[in-house]
């Protein structure tokens, strides 16, 4: 343990080191938000990578991994070729361009210029400033549980300790700051999760024979997740299954999609000063997530046949804490400590610290420049120490607000949080957004009511009828007695971004087609 406080104090002293660079280097609003548009393509693509990979990836998909199985890897393909792939090259240049030409410095910001339209940008950032907190909260849950499982630390402490370290050094680097530690924590996380993947199949006797005793498991799969279409842990569930339906619409489509319209990874694409750093940043992402989520949801798939040839149990249930039930958020943590030398436990510690912080900071960033420039400020022609005073307010708003929601949110959650708020992004942003890039017959009106009909449907169906959300949040319990409107129908178990995603799709077409195009302006 002593080794380990002195490993993280220099960790931590780095991390406060490049926030102090950041800060150095902030001395505009332009800094503050996009890092002086001029950043290196691999601090870019680390940045981009550790901001889309967290400790939610880690520990809570993880997790669900554990006890969905080796399914979960069209995740991992979704976010490389969705994620990465499609992201860079599609959207990234031509979001750049745009962004040079309104001078925008925030996604909000950038939409609301190209539709000129003040209702755009207020309502983007008001939606993401209020529903942020969630996933921004389920990162933070998910560093802080670790803490806790690792350090016998106090639940309550992990968290202020981990939010507190974040908020420091975002308040003073700005997106700068931000940038820098990623890419540090981005590169530790790469080398913890390649040591991960080794050991592990060193653990359980080679690649070969650990896959071999996993397929070899499936008459150890619970009777209630067969009954919903499971048929194994290395195989895929049984086509539109309730099982098949939660692994592919809500975590492979929700995030494998969402990822495109994530407000805090498209601003990304405007820290780099041309297309040719932003085709090599994406080279260095690519790489980045095969290794974070492929690593991770094979070694939480794998961990069944660690836990079941130590202790007769799956993961499912050797998570099992008390009469808390199975909890897909402590498996991860209770697999590395368990399997592995107390340490080099330590050393994957602190790479999971990494993922949590360098995600939180992003998020954070997100928040404080939402609230700060888009909601409640005026235009990018502000006074810029004012912009920077007002975000560095904001940002306090929303650290304030995600503490309190990780406080209320129940166990579980981790991969549902995330899922939720990309699925939202999608639904709201992604069919506007799109048509910003490629559709100069894209209207306004069809952009404003495109964004209402897919974020108001898609709360909709979360809160009302989609029972792994709708039972956390308990309206739907409170107003009809029972957690679904659909009660346990299909409709109660299909994620809620097959409905609102193509809502959204055909009243962005169908309202464009008979309404006005915009007359262009060079600035907003």
């Amino acid at each position: 343990m002593g080794v380990f406080v002195i490993i993280l104090g220099i960790y931590l002293l780095i991390t406060a080191f490049l926030g102090y660079l950041g800060y150095k280097h902030t001395k505009s609003s332009k800094d503050y938000m996009v890092a002086g548009g001029n950043i290196h393509p691999y601090l870019m693509g680390m940045a981009y990578g550790a901001t889309f990979i967290s400790t939610s990836a880690i520990v809570g998909f993880g997790g669900v991994a554990a006890f969905y199985g080796m399914s979960m890897l069209w995740l991992t393909f979704a976010n490389i070729f969705v994620g990465i792939f499609i992201a860079f090259v599609f959207f990234g240049k031509k979001t750049r361009a745009l962004g040079q030409k309104y001078k925008a410095f925030t996604f909000p910001h950038l939409l609301g210029s190209h539709y000129e339209s003040i209702f755009i940008r207020k309502w983007s950032a008001a939606l993401m400033s209020i529903v942020l907190p969630l996933y921004a909260a389920a990162v933070m849950i998910g560093g802080a549980r670790f803490l806790e499982q690792s350090l016998k630390m106090n639940y309550s402490t992990a968290l202020w300790i981990l939010s507190l370290v974040v908020l420091a050094y975002v308040y003073f680097g700005g997106l700068r700051g931000v940038v820098y530690t990623d890419a540090f924590q981005g590169t530790l996380m790469f080398v913890m999760m390649l040591v991960i993947i080794i050991f592990t199949y060193v653990k359980l006797g080679g690649v070969s024979i650990a896959h071999a005793r996993l397929a070899g498991m499936n008459s150890l799969v619970p009777a209630a997740f067969l009954k919903q279409g499971m048929t194994g842990f290395a195989s895929m569930p049984i086509f539109l299954s309730q099982n098949w339906y939660f692994v592919i619409s809500t975590l492979v489509l929700g995030v494998g999609i969402g990822v495109l319209a994530q407000p805090q990874l498209i601003v990304r694409y405007m820290t780099v000063k041309s297309n040719k750093e932003l085709n090599r940043a994406m080279v260095f992402g690519g790489i980045f997530i095969l290794f974070m989520t492929g690593v991770a949801f094979t070694v939480g798939a794998l961990s069944n046949v660690f836990f079941y040839e130590t202790s007769q149990k799956i993961a499912m249930t050797a998570s099992i804490v008390s009469a808390a039930g199975p909890n897909t958020d402590l498996v991860i943590p209770m697999f590395l400590t368990q399997a592995f030398p107390s340490w080099l436990y330590y050393f994957f510690l602190l790479g999971l610290l990494a993922a949590a912080m360098s995600t939180l900071s992003g998020q954070f960033h997100f928040i404080s420049t939402s609230l700060s420039y888009d909601l409640f400020g005026k235009t990018s022609k502000d006074d810029p120490r004012k912009t920077l005073f007002l975000a560095r307010v904001g940002l306090l708003v929303g650290f304030a607000v995600t503490v309190i929601v990780a406080y209320r949110l129940p166990g579980n959650i981790i991969a549902l949080a995330t899922s939720i708020f990309f699925g939202l992004c999608a639904a709201a942003f992604l069919p506007m957004y799109a048509g910003a890039l490629w559709w100069p017959r894209a209207t306004k009106a069809a952009a404003t009511w495109s964004m209402l009909v897919g974020s108001l449907l898609y709360l909709f169906l979360c809160i009302f009828v989609y029972t792994k959300s709708s039972s956390i949040f308990g309206v739907a319990k409170a107003f009809i007695g029972r957690s679904s409107l659909a009660g346990t129908g299909s409709l109660s178990y299909i994620d809620p971004l097959l409905f609102a995603l193509p809502a959204s799709i055909v009243v962005f077409i169908l309202v464009s087609l008979f309404t006005k195009p915009l007359n262009r302006v060079e600035e907003y």
